[in-house]
């Protein structure tokens, strides 16, 4: 152990966790190596004073009891895959149907809940790697998967990279749920939330996305212009009705490949203003509908109904089923290799 690194219990089976703490000027973070999980984010408010803008927990205990996938890293395949299946070149996988009829965000025993090898740490820097063995969870190939947290600038850096050796899917994110009121300040449906998209992927009831774009102009899904999050999301449109709320992916405007800007978030009450930029095609912005039924956060505090949002970058959802949106296929020889940054600033 070093300055940097300090124990945070261990597993169920006994192993032992550690969380890594980052700094660099004003801002902090605390990542786990249970789930690569961001557990505390410090960022300065209008005043200069520090606020803990993700969500998380106190114990091993409760990140083992939860499903909320609490700040996680999230694999081998983020978000949803329709039927628990998927082909490449003709051959058919099936993988765990673990919400409803559909697969979510790995399986069972996704990236979030598997324990990752710390290989460096620095003051404002921690790499931290996964081996996932072929055919893991149903999905075929060893893939090998490194994630750089960097603290630099004002910003959190995120940088994902994996390779594999069978032709596989791939399709990493963070499941942060960001508050920028602090983590135990409540609801968040007065902060203000701007997605640089024009098109979103409208979904079915079990928040499958059906293989088209459509414009969010007209639509309660257009948040092109700052919005709170709170003004549209009780409307009687069918997408928010199916999914309690937000719970979708936008096309993120622009390149993919290319990191630009994604969304942009934004309280009044403490001035902490977050800009998200991605190289990935996709940004799920989720209201948090469905927190309630956690453990108690940290400092006990009850986290419940929306007192949170997530914006998680991806490849879209049940694109493996969607021939025409970009496929989160990766082939030996190739490499997963995206970059998500959470800028913070005051306002």
């Amino acid at each position: 152990m070093n300055e940097h690194v300090t124990s945070f219990g261990s597993t169920a089976s006994g192993e032992a966790v550690e969380q890594v703490t980052l700094r660099s000027g004003a801002l902090s973070c605390g990542i786990l190596t249970y789930g690569g999980a961001l557990r505390f984010l410090t960022a300065p408010d209008k005043q200069g004073h520090p606020v803990d803008v993700v969500l998380g927990f106190d114990t091993m205990e409760d990140y083992q009891k939860q499903d909320k996938y609490m700040g996680a890293l999230v694999g081998r395949h983020a978000n949803r895959i329709g039927g628990s299946k998927f082909s490449l070149d003709g051959k058919s996988y099936s993988l765990a149907a673990n919400d409803g009829s559909n697969h979510l965000h790995g399986g069972i025993l996704g990236f979030d809940k598997q324990l990752w090898k710390l290989e460096s740490v620095s003051d404002n820097q921690a790499v931290l790697s996964l081996v996932s063995p072929d055919m893991q969870e149903g999905y075929p190939g060893n893939l090998s998967v490194r994630v750089t947290y960097t603290l630099e600038g004002g910003a959190l850096t995120i940088r994902y990279i994996a390779q594999t050796d069978r032709k596989t899917i791939c399709n990493l994110t963070n499941h942060s749920y960001f508050n920028l009121a602090g983590h135990a300040s409540g609801p968040v449906l007065d902060q203000e939330i701007q997605l640089v998209a024009q098109n979103f992927t409208p979904a079915d009831n079990e928040s499958l996305p059906t293989g088209v774009l459509a414009p969010v102009a007209g639509t309660p899904m257009d948040l092109r212009k700052l919005t709170p999050i709170g003004t549209h999301i009780d409307d009687g449109f069918d997408q928010l009705r199916w999914a309690g709320g937000y719970d979708h992916n936008w096309a993120v405007d622009g390149e993919a490949g290319v990191l630009r800007p994604a969304a942009r978030a934004v309280c009044r009450t403490t001035g902490i203003s977050m800009d998200v930029e991605t190289t990935l095609p996709g940004i799920q912005f989720y209201s948090a509908n469905y927190l309630d039924g956690c453990p108690a956060g940290k400092d006990g505090t009850p986290y419940a109904k929306r007192w949170a949002f997530c914006m998680e970058t991806q490849f879209f959802p049940n694109a493996t089923n969607c021939p025409a949106f970009a496929q989160p296929v990766l082939a030996p020889g190739e490499t997963f290799d995206h970059t998500t940054v959470y800028r913070f600033a005051t306002v």
